[in-house]
């Protein structure tokens, strides 16, 4: 079964590899906005909290038992000014939170393209890891998402398993990823770097493992990286059952004969047709297609999205 006797790239970031794991950390232009709008919530709330650290200190100060300076007035009940002060600030506040919230929002669309010619990748989540496809260049991997730097990425995801949620707090914001269904991603890296990317959608018992590397690569260093990864076994329907198992990427790579480590698996040559096929079967009737039918994709048993 020569298409199980995978070759890993030599060069391939691993598990050991530090990785950027925080959006206050950007490595592209999403993340940079993210952090900058964090910035500018803080930013602004600090009108309310500052007073309030600084405020309370003194009032305890001034109007403590036996001091001077504190005056006596019981009869005293409204203040114009203090009135104002305690709605208009807020009202305030509210108001340009909601207009960056707004612009943000807007801006951050995952849907909306961030620039011309995007580099088309297709993800599909699994119990527990990632396939990466790359249909223009005829390369697969597992769990490594290899993207250049300065080029924008368009990344469809589907799963085929329970619902999931994929996150790369550097690079873009979470969405979720659903059986018989498609979401998409767009962003790009502005400087070579490895992130680290994750499913935070509680899934089961490998949740906890199901990570992914993200590399950004200049385009020469891509270049390679691909035509590396196309010296790989071919991703056929008989691998791709064996990567729908209910497993963590050590445990998958056992069962495809290689060593049980958290390194990444590559491919060459996936089937273009694989990730619409993991999208159709779940809109297609339980009886009317055979797994032979529907290749190494299968239809998962009833009631749940595990392995055949």
């Amino acid at each position: 079964m020569s298409a199980l006797i995978l070759t890993m790239w030599p060069g391939a970031a691993t598990a050991e590899t530090l990785a950027t794991q925080s959006f206050l950390q950007p490595m592209g232009p999403v993340a940079e906005e993210q952090a900058a709008h964090l910035l500018r919530v803080v930013a602004i709330t600090m009108i309310v909290i500052l007073p309030v650290l600084v405020g309370v200190p003194l009032l305890l100060w001034r109007y403590r038992l036996n001091s001077d300076k504190a005056k006596y007035t019981p009869e005293w009940e409204y203040s114009n000014k203090l009135e104002l002060a305690l709605w208009g600030v807020p009202i305030i506040i509210v108001v340009v939170l909601a207009s960056w919230l707004w612009y943000s929002t807007s801006k951050l669309d995952p849907y909306k393209p961030i620039g011309e010619n995007p580099l088309q990748v297709q993800a599909i989540g699994l119990d527990w890891k990632w396939v990466f496809i790359y249909p223009e260049d005829g390369v697969a991997t597992v769990n490594e998402l290899a993207i250049p730097v300065g080029r924008p990425v368009e990344l469809t995801l589907t799963t085929d398993t329970v619902m999931q949620s994929m996150l790369i707090a550097p690079l873009t914001g979470q969405i979720y990823a659903m059986p018989g269904m498609t979401t998409k991603l767009n962003f790009s890296a502005t400087r070579t770097g490895t992130a680290e990317g994750e499913n935070t959608q509680f899934n089961g018992t490998g949740f906890g493992r199901q990570k992914f590397t993200v590399i950004a690569l200049d385009s020469d260093r891509y270049d390679a990286w691909v035509s590396d990864a196309r010296s790989a076994p071919t991703l056929d329907d008989a691998t791709y059952t064996i990567l729908r198992r209910r497993s963590v990427l050590a445990e998958t790579r056992t069962d495809l004969g290689l060593t049980k480590d958290a390194t990444p698996i590559y491919f060459s040559a996936p089937d273009t047709a694989l990730f619409d096929r993991v999208v159709q079967k779940y809109h297609q009737s339980r009886t009317a297609h055979t797994v032979d039918e529907l290749g190494g994709t299968g239809l998962p048993p009833q009631g749940g999205g595990g392995p055949e």
